[in-house]
């Protein structure tokens, strides 16, 4: 045995025999932790009621430490330093600045992490120079948008050594969201750009990470396996609006060879059914009147929270016909259907819509409850991606350009008059001219209202990286891009111009951007409809009128279109029970 371990135990026997032999010191302890048992000693009853007196000290960081348990005499214990992790992290009215970039996701995680800062003491401001803090809510699913966000960064590291030296305190600057996943160690090594750097699944620790960053960057990107924030009720920056987003799940576990989302979101998980309802319901007594649920494969939704919503072990996932996947097909549990069934009675007044979805989870079922429900829009999300099967099995997709349209054709039996919106990408590793025809075909053949046209952007990490060589020159994949922006302008246009004439019902969001005068309203296909601000007939057959108003659900008769917008004149109000009945 070596002398330090000697000595060691000898400290360790002297401590148990000098605990066990002082019943001062003994009582002393275990007051302060609260164990006293109820039959205290006599002599020692006056020691132990003073103590419990000062028992109600209940900050960790107040309790005992090393000292209290050790005699002066026998080691001399430095001063110990706050430890970070229980230091008081209240924000102390700090005026907190949002900076969100990306998807409807991203918009969601705002909220969410607002409800938890605005709870530990911090404020909200909507102006950039007279805030504390600077949080970045971040996209990396191509490139364009992360160089966005660098040159934020610059332009903020200028700001904060301006306030540094004029008011001598440093505005802090934290990097959230899916780029702080995948670029911590970029961001680290670029000489202190920001001060907090937290991925997805980690807003909780962000009052934690805000207090501990006076000398040091804080970071957290862990991925979790089960974190859906269903515990965090989220406050919105924008309680004026009459539009908001419920996440449902999160994650992904497609893993679509171009896609960076599961390396940065982690696997799916969804939230108990539960939680997503209790929200909804506080959203419509809050007044809101459209509600999109939000995944990133929000259609893959499967709760097993509790034990009765586990089906038979034959129970297996209903996937669209000549559709697979990657993984095993998953059993039990609630699906989405049975989430959008519930959700869509809380209020029928309420417009339920649902992105992003994945083609292969569009069971019949979910049609049909489509079809069914007033309040469900007729308009579905149907990322194709491309148009030519050989890359679409690069993506791995899990499809044929063949199946896809088939799922279209369906789709448009059971919903005749459905929106149809999509993603493609232009330029992938390998595509050939004539691979990138057959996607022009398909955006030609399908006609979609809305599409979401891009390059392809090589991001690391995915399984396109480690295969795959990004062959495609840039100025291809900017003349395919153009191209694919052409056709599509032109099809859209030509579905918008068919709905000159139709009465539709447009659910008015704001005052138009470009004029007073004129309302923004959106129709059932999610087309933004522009209508003038006006006194109108409360509703189809009254002589009552009332003005129009931000919330309010109008008939209006589409009069003009371009690609990408509808005009209308109002005739009535009405509402979502109403319309449907009077079509």
């Amino acid at each position: 045995m070596s002398r330090g371990m000697y000595y060691g135990n000898c400290f360790k026997r002297y401590l148990i025999q000098w605990k066990c032999t002082d019943p001062q010191r003994f009582l002393i302890c275990r007051a302060i932790h609260g164990t006293i048992p109820r039959r205290a000693s006599a002599i020692n009853a006056g020691a132990t009621e003073q103590i419990i007196e000062r028992k109600p000290v209940r900050n960790i960081q107040d309790g005992p430490s090393l000292k209290d348990f050790l005699s002066p005499s026998i080691v001399d214990i430095p001063s110990e330093e706050p430890i970070p992790y229980i230091r008081d992290i209240s924000g102390k009215n700090q005026k907190v600045y949002f900076d969100v970039y990306g998807c409807q996701m991203n918009v969601n995680d705002t909220d969410i992490i607002w409800s938890i800062l605005k709870s530990h003491g911090y404020k909200h401001t909507q102006s950039l120079i007279d805030a504390d803090i600077v949080l970045l809510i971040t996209c990396s699913i191509r490139d364009n948008p992360e160089e966005k966000i660098w040159r934020k960064l610059e332009l903020l590291r200028g700001l904060r050594n301006q306030r540094k030296r004029i008011a001598g305190s440093p505005v802090k600057i934290g990097l959230l969201g899916c780029m702080a996943e995948r670029l911590k160690t970029k961001i680290l090594e670029r000489e202190k750009l920001v001060d907090v750097i937290a991925g997805p699944d980690s807003y909780k620790d962000l009052p934690r990470l805000l207090a501990v960053t006076d000398n040091e960057t804080a970071v957290n990107v862990m991925l979790s396996l089960d974190e859906t924030y269903a515990d965090v009720t989220p406050v919105r920056l924008n309680q004026d609006s009459t539009a908001a987003f419920v996440s449902i799940m999160r994650g992904c576990d497609n893993m679509c060879t171009y896609c960076i989302v599961p390396f940065t979101r982690g696997r799916e998980r969804s939230r108990p059914i539960e939680s997503i309802l209790d929200e909804v319901r506080q959203l419509s007594d809050q007044g809101v009147k459209e509600i999109t649920l939000l995944g990133q494969n929000v259609n893959s939704y499967r709760d097993l929270s509790q034990s009765e919503f586990v089906l038979p072990a034959n129970t297996e996932t209903h996937l669209a016909k000549g559709f697979k996947t990657v993984y095993k097909n998953k059993k039990g549990g609630l699906r989405f259907s049975d989430l959008l069934d519930k959700v869509s009675l809380i209020n029928p007044e309420i417009r339920i819509r649902f992105t992003s979805p994945h083609p292969k989870d569009f069971p019949d079922e979910v049609l049909h409850l489509i079809a069914e429900r007033p309040n469900i829009c007729k308009q579905i999300h149907l990322p194709a991606q491309s148009g030519n099967s050989v890359v679409l099995e690069k993506m791995r997709r899990g499809y044929t350009r063949e199946a896809y349209l088939d799922l279209v054709y369906h789709i448009r039996d059971i919903l005749p008059n459905v929106y149809l919106s999509s993603d493609f990408i232009a330029g992938f590793c390998g595509e050939t001219e004539e691979n990138f025809m057959e996607t022009l075909s398909l955006i030609e053949k399908v006609k979609y209202h809305t599409a979401y046209l891009y390059a392809y952007s090589m991001r690391e990490k995915t399984t396109a990286h480690r295969r795959y060589t990004d062959d495609v020159e840039s100025h291809v994949k900017m003349d395919r891009l153009y191209r694919m922006v052409e056709l599509y302008r032109k099809e859209a246009e030509q579905l918008n111009r068919a709905q000159i004439g139709q009465h539709q019902l447009v659910l008015v969001e704001s005052e138009s951007k470009r004029s007073n005068h004129n309302l923004q309203s959106r129709n059932d296909g999610n087309i933004k409809v522009v209508l003038p601000s006006a006194t109108v007939p409360i509703a189809q057959h009254s002589t009552a009128t009332r003005q129009i108003q931000i919330g309010d659900y109008v008939v209006v008769q589409i009069i003009n279109a371009n690609f990408l917008t509808l005009r209308g004149i109002p005739l009535y109000h009405s509402s979502i029970a109403e319309h449907s009945l009077n079509k």
